[in-house]
């Protein structure tokens, strides 16, 4: 059995939550880059160019990318021949955030759900855990901002809506969802396993980069089927008119139940600010 030490893991996810509110991943800027190149909307170009300038910026001043630091969503992929030494995963990442929203002067957005009442350092994180072979721990992190998770929505389909359902439902809610999100946006999509299941898919499919297809053609073909129409919607950058709509979709699909049809739909800004550490 392997133990990694409590304070070794807590360093490294305070560094890394810190870090994210403040770079723009790689995958991010090229397809802001490769929208501006390819938009033929001079209004759109101009905000792009500024979303590129805002990423510099942040960069460069150390400073957070937005003025909504967002909610910590946590994937960690815990070994079964790991132990963590002195504390469980679960406090180790509460802290980590607290310490992080707290020394990076992040703004602290939750706060309870009817008296709004701000919990003061951005905790209670949100954590989803699975045990996998090995004697490492793998944690993924993301800083959700609350304009696109209000745009997002799960539904339960009937079987016989099929693909023609799936995409009625999400083109809909990208429409409908309009400026809100901040495009151009990062759509996740989740479709089958339950009604629970189907946003975890979509939320988890946000962490794959953009210049990565699905290793599944089928699906890596209806990724861009379902983005080509997107884009053909004309919302454009900030609502604002355009062919940049969506810079990437992303689809997770799991078996379901014979008379289910669930689908989720997890919109990500264009700020989408996400990475991993691997602590072994």
């Amino acid at each position: 059995m392997h133990s990694i030490q409590a304070e070794t893991i807590q360093k490294q996810v305070r560094d890394m939550v810190v870090r994210v509110s403040r770079n723009l991943p790689r995958d991010v800027v090229a397809a802001l880059q490769r929208a501006r190149e390819e938009e033929t909307d001079e209004g759109a170009r101009q905000i792009l160019g500024e979303l590129l300038d805002n990423a510099e910026l942040a960069r460069d001043r150390d400073l957070p990318l937005c003025q909504d630091t967002g909610v910590g969503v946590f994937f960690v992929e815990h070994g079964e021949d790991c132990r963590v030494e002195g504390d469980s995963i679960n406090n180790v990442l509460e802290r980590a955030l607290a310490q992080a929203y707290e020394e990076g002067l992040l703004r602290k957005s939750m706060c309870h759900p009817l008296t709004r009442q701000n919990t003061g350092d951005n905790t209670p994180a949100l954590i989803h855990t699975d045990l996998v072979p090995g004697s490492g721990i793998t944690i993924r992190f993301m800083a959700k901002g609350g304009g696109s998770e209000n745009m997002s929505r799960c539904t339960m389909l009937t079987p016989a809506q099929g693909w023609e359902g799936i995409k009625e439902f999400v083109l809909d809610r990208v429409a409908t969802a309009g400026p809100n999100p901040c495009p151009p946006t990062i759509v996740g999509v989740g479709v089958g396993g339950s009604f629970d299941q189907a946003p975890l898919l979509a939320k988890k499919s946000l962490f794959r980069p953009l210049d990565q297809e699905h290793p599944d053609p089928e699906i890596a073909e209806m990724e861009r089927e379902l983005l080509d129409e997107i884009n053909a919607l004309g919302i454009g950058p900030m609502g604002l008119g355009g062919r940049t709509t969506s810079l990437g979709l992303r689809m997770e699909m799991a078996p379901c139940h014979i008379a289910s049809l669930p689908l989720a739909v997890n919109v990500q800004c264009h700020s989408s600010r996400h990475e991993e550490v691997v602590v072994s």
